[in-house]
């Protein structure tokens, strides 16, 4: 019985510490492809970066489209449009037809002041 045993526990142990090895080798290879994406993408991943942090401002919860341009210049506008759809905003035009965005992340605060200016 331990003729088998001892092999049968050194194979299990030479396959986990080989599958720790490749886990190890494979999770540096991702942050390193995920580094050099973003080093090469860097332009837009910044532009997603500072919209939301224009669209995360404490008192704005959403700002003119014209507001955001003037912010991230050099960008056409559907860029721009596409860059704040993957910050996570959302679009909505004004009774005089000017085009605002917001996170939709903050829904939720938007509908409660919308609320609030209404009762008072």
């Amino acid at each position: 019985m331990t003729e088998i045993l001892i092999p049968t526990i050194a194979a299990l142990i030479g396959t986990a510490f080989g599958g720790l090895i490749t886990y190890l080798t494979h999770r540096q290879q991702l942050r390193h492809d995920l580094k050099v994406l973003k080093e090469t993408y860097k332009t837009d991943f910044m532009a997603e970066e500072t919209a939301k942090h224009f669209l995360s401002h404490k008192s704005h919860i959403e700002r003119s489209f014209d507001v955001l341009q003037k912010h991230l210049g050099g960008f056409e506008d559907n860029e721009l449009r596409k860059i704040l759809v993957r910050a996570g905003a959302i679009r909505e035009f004004r009774e005089d037809g000017s085009e605002w965005w917001r996170l939709l992340s903050r829904m939720d605060e938007y509908i409660k002041r919308k609320k609030s200016s209404k009762s008072n």
